[in-house]
């Protein structure tokens, strides 16, 4: 079974955090999306502490496709250091561990 990830992005709008999970479904480099939000951000931004409303994308995927998904949200997020990271899954149930693995390609 191919090991896999999971991604968290914040994205600034719905919309983003759409049109990122559209990209990743369509070029099948995530099996699954989820979109939560809005939720409250609090970070320090060019030495001010910021506050906003974002949404936050959980990307399931292969973890060989992690470049490639790193590059599709870096073309198509708005933000200048959009937050991307991903763990590795430890569990996973086989039965959803295989489907991921046919939805996707490495």
């Amino acid at each position: 079974m191919t090991s896999l990830i999971l991604i968290r992005i914040t994205c600034p709008s719905r919309r983003v955090a759409e049109d990122i999970a559209d990209a990743a479904l369509e070029a099948r480099l995530a099996a699954c999306a989820n979109l939560e939000g809005p939720v409250t951000s609090s970070y320090r931004w060019k030495g001010v502490i910021e506050q906003s409303f974002e949404f936050i994308l959980w990307l399931k995927a292969p973890a060989a496709n992690w470049d490639k998904i790193d590059a599709l949200v870096q073309r198509i997020h708005p933000y200048d250091v959009p937050a991307i990271i991903a763990m590795p899954l430890s569990h996973v149930n086989a039965a959803y561990g295989a489907w991921a693995t046919e939805n996707t390609e490495s």
